[in-house]
């Protein structure tokens, strides 16, 4: 299996499981219909996608395969269908919404590398693919986004570890597949540590505790 493969089924894997997840909060916290499930599951799913590749100057992956899309429209669909038994799973919608965060964050690092930008701008870039898609969720839900919120338990930096793990090792010239597995994996165990053990990053000095 080639390179760009691994990266394909690993960003559909992604997209699919930010649609649940996007979908899942939307029937948990919001009184929506269908149409409010289906749209925020799919900007949960391809916002932070569509964020790096307007930054990074190219047409979104979005609007050049349908997969990227039906995949979406997938994940959104299911939870619809069984949001009166996969909203009550709490464990399970973060599993998601870990697992979408770690896709994304290597895929995001991994295109804007290709793209030709520095090792900063590339890890930067894919912590917005990971995070954008559920923060414009969250606005639109009128909610603080889970990125910003003190108690996040290590939302961005997971995020930032597993970009940052791809970018670095990219540097060294290793550009295989195996590579966004590993950090995805990072980023994915870190994420669930840190839900498990109620981790967060540093508040400022003063502030209420949580």
């Amino acid at each position: 299996m080639s390179t760009l493969t691994v990266l394909l089924v690993l960003d559909l894997i992604g997209i699919f499981a930010f649609a649940l997840d996007g979908s899942l909060t939307a029937v948990r916290t919001a009184r929506v219909d269908i149409v409010g499930v289906m749209s925020l599951g799919v900007i949960t799913a391809i916002g932070g996608g569509i964020i790096r590749d307007v930054l990074l100057g190219v047409t979104p992956a979005t609007f050049q395969d349908w997969r990227y899309l039906v995949t979406a429209l997938a994940g959104a669909t299911l939870a619809f269908f069984l949001s009166g038994q996969l909203s009550q799973l709490t464990k399970p919608i973060l599993l998601f919404d870990a697992a979408g965060l770690s896709l994304f964050v290597v895929i995001g690092a991994t295109k804007a590398m290709e793209l030709g930008f520095g090792p900063l701008q590339a890890t930067i870039l894919g912590v917005i693919t990971g995070v954008g898609g559920g923060t414009i969720r969250d606005v639109l839900l009128n909610r603080v986004p889970t990125v910003l919120s003190a108690n996040s338990h290590l939302y961005a930096v997971p995020a930032a570890l597993g970009a940052g793990f791809v970018v670095v090792v990219s540097v060294f010239g290793f550009g295989a597949g195996w590579v966004a597995v590993v950090g995805a994996v990072l980023c994915f165990v870190v994420r669930v540590l840190a839900l498990r053990y109620r981790w967060n990053a540093p508040s400022p000095p003063g502030a209420p505790p949580l």
